[in-house]
């Protein structure tokens, strides 16, 4: 193990096992003949707690820290270009990273337990604004040795004392590589958005052919409650004729057997009219016979 694979190691340790690591660290460098390191090793600070955050997310996010580097770029071209509407596109994306940031900082921070108070986060926030503005402090923190955090003050980096901070400049391989991830991620972004275009005209598609089907199956339902209300109406209709003639039926049928009692009574008296006729003719023969005698 060489100095900067042990100062590496030092300042990824948790807060609280700081000093044990470095000075482990440092007997090690000096056992193996690196007693220059070992003495330099062991004159690192330790770290602020906004420090040793920002130093975890250097360590855990490095894709997003590039992403705040590499804004930090094109806030600095189109200040040089005189860009003011590209600056006002430029601000929102500014606080939206250090926002996101800042959030996932806290998070990684809890689950290593370390607390973040009020103060603490906006130490870290300012050293990552630092970062952004300049290069030379976001080597720094991109370098995740930090031991104190950074504050922009418009005339440079200071440290959490107010003092100037050390910082080494942003190196063009980082710059342009910063660049190209962008570059990669825009190309991404372009493609989930057209993959999300289709999709939701998929989504819309399919929901037309939805309603539209929900459509037929309304309108085929509507049409089949009518024809049943229909055979309905015409079954009730059939009843009530029904009932009409039976009821007429039974009217004649009533009829009928109030006319074959008159005839059968009219018979009779009809028979009887006869008898009585025969009688009286009967009665008339003998009447005249009786007056011929005389």
């Amino acid at each position: 193990m060489d100095f900067e694979e042990a100062a590496d190691a030092v300042y990824a340790a948790p807060a609280a096992d700081f000093i044990a690591t470095r000075n482990e660290l440092a007997k090690q460098l000096k056992a193996d003949g690196d007693a220059l390191g070992s003495t330099r090793l062991k004159a690192l600070r330790k770290p602020t707690v906004a420090a040793w955050i920002a130093n975890l997310v250097a360590r855990r996010l490095p894709d997003e820290l590039d992403d705040l580097l590499a804004l930090g770029d094109e806030f600095r071209e189109a200040t040089a270009d005189l860009d003011g509407e590209r600056l006002r596109e430029l601000t929102p994306k500014r606080h939206q990273l250090l926002d996101k940031l800042s959030k996932e900082a806290g998070r990684l921070a809890g689950e290593e337990g370390q607390k973040v108070s009020a103060d603490v986060g906006q130490k870290l926030r300012e050293t990552l604004d630092a970062a952004l503005v300049d290069p030379a402090a976001g080597d720094a923190v991109r370098e995740g040795r930090l031991s104190s955090a950074l504050r922009h003050v418009g005339f440079g980096v200071v440290d959490e004392n107010g003092e100037p901070s050390n910082v080494t400049p942003l190196t063009d391989e980082r710059r342009q590589a910063a660049r190209d991830r962008r570059k990669t991620q825009q190309v991404q972004e372009a493609e989930e958005t057209k993959e999300s275009a289709a999709a939701t005209k998929k989504r819309e598609a399919e929901e037309r052919e939805r309603q539209e089907q929900e459509e037929r199956e309304a309108a085929a339902k509507a049409e089949a409650k009518q024809a049943f209300e229909d055979a309905v109406a015409a079954a009730q209709e059939a009843e009530a004729k029904v009932e009409d003639l039976d009821t007429q039926l039974d009217d004649a049928r009533e009829a009928l057997s109030e006319a074959q009692a008159l005839v059968h009574r009219l018979g009779s008296e009809l028979d009887e009219a006869r008898r009585a006729a025969r009688d009286a003719q009967k009665e008339s023969r003998e009447a005249r016979k009786r007056y011929n005698r005389l």
